[in-house]
């Protein structure tokens, strides 16, 4: 069966900006898109989150989902669900396996940070699939071919996730750079955070080299964003790793940070901590898998 890409729709601006992105990667991967569209959930709930209120009925969903799909140039499917998003996203990757869970920021500045830091950590705690979030204003829709992955130099491992990220990134024919920043100008621990990233062998077979890219900054998530500038990149990769993001709270580690301002596509990679990892104690190094 084809890789499965699960996409987050309510029909608005931002969510078909996140249908047009995951239609535009899932023609190289081969993929197939499942819509998921859930009525009244913390995520999708015009009411809850911009107080403005969308009541559709049955029908009028069914038809605008039939409409979102008919001229795809991939296959595509589209299911309803109804409740907590979180609950029909789990029930629906059961069902599915996808590759992905790709969905919108909102557009409207005055959503709070919280519910869209929350939502996602809702979705990475219920749900460990690797989380692709779209900005509202993403521009061009393209193939991202400049991905950046920010390393912090602690070892980490992707387990399930590793063959499928590693074909997306293959079937892109991504150029990848490693960023790696720290509070001083030294430069002597990229190299090993670019090794932390190899072995988990994420970067088999990438038809360019791997190359190390080091920001000085006293921010990491400034530093992220520097990079992300500096490199010219179209989307952003950052690691969580699952029991720190569970331990603490989301909203104010860097990776949320990254969700809520990157200009560029964000996935987030869920992962565990290695005991042996080669960066564990170096000093100076600022924690930005979070």
């Amino acid at each position: 069966m084809k890789p499965a890409l699960l996409i987050l729709t309510d029909f608005f601006a931002g969510s078909n900006r996140a249908l047009a992105f995951a239609t535009a990667i899932a023609k190289p991967l081969g993929a197939r898109l499942v819509l998921l569209h859930v009525e009244r959930t913390s995520l999708l709930d015009p009411e809850l989150l911009t107080g403005k209120r969308v009541v559709r009925s049955k029908k009028e969903t069914d038809l605008a989902l039939n409409h979102l799909i008919r001229d795809l140039p991939v296959l595509a499917q589209a299911e309803v669900a109804s409740g907590r998003v979180e609950e029909a996203v789990l029930e629906s990757t059961k069902l599915h396996n996808p590759m992905m869970i790709v969905l919108s920021r909102p557009a409207d500045e005055d959503i709070p940070d919280v519910l869209v830091t929350t939502t996602a950590l809702n979705l990475l705690k219920i749900s460990p699939y690797p989380l692709l979030i779209v900005p509202p204003h993403t521009l061009p829709i393209e193939v991202p071919q400049r991905i950046l992955l920010a390393a912090d130099g602690d070892g980490f491992e992707l387990g399930e996730h590793v063959a499928p990220i590693r074909d997306f990134f293959n079937a892109l024919q991504i150029d990848l750079t490693v960023a790696h920043i720290t509070e001083s100008a030294t430069r002597h621990t990229t190299q090993r955070a670019l090794q932390t990233v190899e072995d988990t062998g994420l970067t088999r077979d990438l038809p360019r080299q791997v190359r190390p890219y080091h920001v000085c900054h006293t921010h990491a998530g400034e530093g992220i964003l520097q990079a992300v500038s500096e490199q010219g990149a179209d989307m952003l990769v950052m690691i969580a790793r699952r029991h720190r993001f569970l331990e603490r709270l989301f909203h104010t580690s860097v990776t949320a940070q990254m969700i809520l301002h990157s200009p560029v596509p964000v996935l987030v990679l869920p992962a565990q901590r290695v005991s042996r990892g080669v960066g564990r104690s170096l000093p100076r190094i600022m924690n930005i898998m979070n």
